[in-house]
């Protein structure tokens, strides 16, 4: 039976693109529960622009699976949130459509690139949210925002009508205000889809249990070392103590091949990007071009016109190490260091069930204050070892540093999301 609910919110932090003022919904799992969808997730007759002007009036014809499953669940869903254009940058001020800002103190940014989703959630503007994460774009924000967030195993979500940016790294996950909330969201998107080719059968009926009795917690040094704030350091440790007086043992243990993940991830992001992104060229999405130019003037300007600063950066990028005499220099090393990177969890793995440590190296930062790029860049170097492995992370609130809220994250084996799941729900109980 079909129900209708109206959406009106004073969006003050700029966390929506678009809103759907009255929503039509049906029985289900998630009946009337509120959801918004990152911006780069199509969504049939909604206009889906990833924060881009470039695909600005770009309506889908289609919905994503994940909308699709939404809706057969009985979601509610309110609304497009904000994000880095295309998915590119940790603090969603990335966006054509102006930066969103931190419910918890909105003189700093909300992290991202899923922003807009966390902040939306952390506002009370909804009950959960999608978003992606490509190397660390779900669980920065769910760090920064105070809620919690959740990147699957690559392949446990379907990426069909997810607007490309790196392939091979990204995925869709849930957001929402606890551990309860985001495994009810990831039972209805998780799951097989035939138009996925690297979608797998394995759905989730997995019910948060929070005995951790045994469980074997390693804590590589290089998450807790340099670049990290020492009180957000100490603050996750304290989480780890928690999380051991209800049953868990923590392990010392090291995981060198850190020291050539951030590197790995940008050549191999950026090269996905550059041949991604080629297909906004004025034609096929968005507005259209002045036919009067010639192709190649035409693509040019608009192109120019049309993607952002950041966007534009790792067009660049990626170029350049896809050429023919740097290929061998730049991308067939980057995908030795995965390797290397994928090597260290599976050795890890056989010692320990979980890995933990903090999410991001510090608190929020204020808005504007990373203006250089690898100084942004560097901010990623807790997250993205589990897009490199394609490995479950999860990202849930441990307590505060001068008032702003600091994530601890679990990463778990290949497949094994009930057990990263179940950990973090195991902490939420106990510090509860």
């Amino acid at each position: 039976m079909s129900k209708k609910l109206t959406f009106s919110i004073s969006d003050t932090i700029n966390a929506f693109i678009t809103t759907i003022p009255e929503i039509e919904y049906t029985d289900g799992n998630l009946s009337g529960t509120t959801v918004a969808i990152k911006d780069n997730i199509s969504t049939k007759g909604i206009e889906t622009t990833c924060a881009s002007k470039i695909l600005r009036g770009y309506i889908p014809p289609y919905d994503a699976h994940v909308v699709s499953l939404l809706k057969s669940a009985g979601a509610a869903i309110v609304g497009k949130t904000n994000m880095d254009e295309f998915g590119m940058g940790t603090t969603t001020e990335n966006s054509a459509f102006g930066p969103t800002l931190n419910p918890c103190d909105n003189n700093r940014v909300p992290g991202g690139s899923s922003g807009g989703s966390a902040a939306a959630i952390a506002a009370g503007y909804c009950d959960m949210a999608l978003g992606s994460d490509t190397g660390g774009s779900i669980r920065c924000p769910a760090a920064f925002c105070g809620i919690v967030g959740l990147k699957p195993s690559y392949g446990r979500v379907s990426r069909y009508g997810l607007i490309a940016y790196a392939n091979s790294l990204e995925q869709i996950g849930p957001m929402a205000k606890d551990v309860t909330g985001v495994s009810r969201l990831f039972s209805v998107i998780a799951g097989h889809d035939k138009r996925d080719s690297t979608s797998v059968d394995r759905p989730y009926t997995h019910t948060p249990d929070p005995s951790i009795k045994g469980l074997r917690i390693g804590l590589p040094s290089e998450f807790f070392g340099e670049g990290v704030d020492p009180k957000v350091a100490d603050t996750v440790k304290q989480a780890i103590s928690t999380l051991e007086k209800a049953g868990a043992e923590a392990v010392p243990c090291s995981m060198p091949s850190m020291s050539h993940a951030l590197a790995a991830y940008y050549v191999i992001c950026t090269s996905e990007a550059s041949s991604n992104l080629a297909r906004f060229d004025g034609i096929r999405y968005g507005p259209g071009g002045d036919l009067r130019k010639s192709w190649h003037e035409e693509f040019s300007d608009r192109r120019q016109e049309r993607f952002g600063k950041e966007v534009r950066r790792r067009i660049i990028l990626g170029t350049f190490s896809l050429a023919a005499g740097y290929f061998g220099r730049y991308y067939q090393k980057a995908q030795t260091a995965r390797q290397m990177v994928r090597d260290d969890f599976t050795r890890l793995f056989k010692e320990v069930d979980l890995v933990a440590g903090p999410t991001m190296p510090s608190i929020a930062f204020k808005l504007k204050e990373k203006s250089d790029p690898l100084q942004m860049y560097l901010s990623d170097i807790l997250t993205v070892p589990a897009n490199l492995a394609g490995v479950p992370a999860i990202s849930v609130p441990c307590g505060k540093v001068d008032g702003m809220p600091v994530g601890l994250q679990l990463i778990g084996k290949h497949f094994e999301d009930e057990k990263v799941i179940d950990a973090a729900f195991a902490y939420e109980q106990e510090a509860a």
